[in-house]
């Protein structure tokens, strides 16, 4: 039990885990070594979001939306009202200049809207009877109005009101949206990104119009982050990251994350068999403006958006696909998978010799355009400078199914949720020890000593 609460893993057979990812008891580098399971769902938890500097809310399949005091971790709402699955949820932010509030947004696959008051719990809006379910939601604080990306994309005001909408042509709909400059929306459709314009007349009425079709991609699009003001990137499931320019929409750069067979293992008599489609799709995406990490099948990638370099990898991150990533800081990330577990990790420089690359571990890094367009030659990632590597400094062993996401408070807690219905807290057990210890002090003080 003891070795289960701080991260230890029992050997599962001597072929499934290399010893460097069998990180043990010891970890001085994972300081969470306290944890408090959440219970509340009965069904897959698919969403965390994070309302304040306190607060965080779960949904998924069980259609309802609970709401968490991160800090005690006590159940402060239970949001009813969705009678399927939730398939999309984020916050709404209304500042009147003086205060502020956030909501919630959440979409269902009964095909309804709600926005929800997370402080009292109470359904403020509802949107019923929708053609299809919503897929994805983006709030446009900055216009008053909101998105919903599905069969069809539309415009809502914040009394939910619709403003403007337009069918698209994709059988898939619209998967992920975001914001980029001057009134514009890239949407994920199947293999392109459609950019759309809102424009505001002079009765300020709102519409909107597709004005622009990015077809780059050659397979399905699993990911699209905005990477700062001036750039958003995108990956598929063939494993294609592509950097954009926000303006333009031209690309910037083209990498396809791709394993095969190197050329000096090309004359063996053993044949590498072809990478499965799992292994090379990214399944997400995350950035600090300076770096992008890709989760690619169940390994990661760390790109420089300032040298458009890959600057470290491991192929191998988890035992199955890596579904959520974080950048904590330049060195140093997260990774939640399909295998139960939350990896912590640290960029380092590559030790000599370096990983099994050059024996077809890895393979290849193919740097350029797609068939579309003639780009450089391919490089190996053994030929890249500089290249690093990343190394396991923490595993978080809590839950029993697949970890779906999770949300950071910093050094407050680390919020994770997975199929098995549950959330864990994760906190740092030497600050907890430390935070009871005066308020043990402080209520001595208040009773008058022993």
């Amino acid at each position: 039990m003891f070795r289960w609460i701080l991260g230890g893993r029992e050997a599962q057979g001597s072929a499934e885990k290399s010893p460097v990812l069998c990180i043990g008891e010891e970890q001085p580098k994972n300081c969470f070594t306290e944890l408090q399971v959440l219970k509340g769902h009965f069904d897959i938890v698919r969403f965390l979001v994070q309302i304040d500097d306190f607060r965080c809310a779960s949904a998924g399949d069980d259609g309802l939306v609970l709401v968490w005091n991160i800090e005690t971790g006590e159940r402060l709402q239970e949001l009813r009202g969705h009678s399927q699955q939730i398939t999309a949820i984020t916050t709404f932010t209304c500042n009147n200049g003086v205060t502020s509030h956030t909501s919630l947004i959440t979409a269902s696959s009964d095909r309804s809207l709600s926005l929800w008051d997370p402080d009292t719990g109470n359904r403020v809006q509802t949107i019923s009877d929708l053609q299809s379910p919503v897929k994805c939601l983006l709030v446009l604080e900055r216009l008053g109005v909101w998105v919903s990306g599905g069969e069809e994309l539309c415009v809502w005001n914040k009394d939910f009101q619709l403003q403007c909408h337009r069918q698209n042509h994709s059988d898939t709909g619209i998967t992920a949206l975001i914001e980029l400059p001057k009134n514009c929306l890239a949407a994920a459709m199947d293999k392109e990104i459609v950019i759309y314009r809102l424009t505001f007349s002079t009765d300020s009425s709102l519409s909107v119009a597709e004005i622009r079709c990015l077809s780059d991609h050659q397979d399905q699009i699993r990911a699209l982050i905005n990477v700062n003001d001036g750039l958003f990137a995108s990956g598929s499931h063939a494993g294609e990251l592509i950097l954009w320019d926000a303006v333009d929409w031209n690309i910037l750069a083209y990498e396809h994350i791709l394993w095969e067979e190197s050329q000096t293992c090309a004359q063996s008599e053993i044949r590498l068999a072809a990478p499965k489609p799992s292994e090379m799709s990214i399944q997400h995406l995350t950035t600090n403006g300076k770096h992008i990490l890709a989760a690619v099948g169940s390994g990661l990638y760390v790109y420089s958006v300032l040298t458009k370099t890959v600057v470290a990898y491991r192929k191998v991150a988890h035992d199955s696909n890596v579904l959520h990533t974080m950048l904590l800081s330049d060195s140093a990330l997260m990774s939640c998978s399909e295998d139960g577990s939350v990896r912590m990790w640290e960029i380092q420089d590559l030790p000599l010799p370096a990983e099994p690359a050059s024996a077809g571990f890895f393979g290849m890094w193919t740097f350029g355009r797609s068939n579309k367009q003639t780009g450089p030659p391919s490089k190996k990632v053994v030929d890249v400078p500089n290249i690093r590597t990343l190394e396991l400094t923490g595993d978080l062993i809590g839950h029993s199914g697949a970890v779906q996401m999770f949300v950071s408070f910093k050094e407050n807690a680390l919020v994770t949720c997975s199929t098995d219905h549950l959330l864990i807290l994760w906190k740092d057990g030497e600050r907890q020890s430390h935070l009871r210890s005066l308020a043990l002090f402080q209520k001595l003080e208040e009773n008058g000593g022993l």
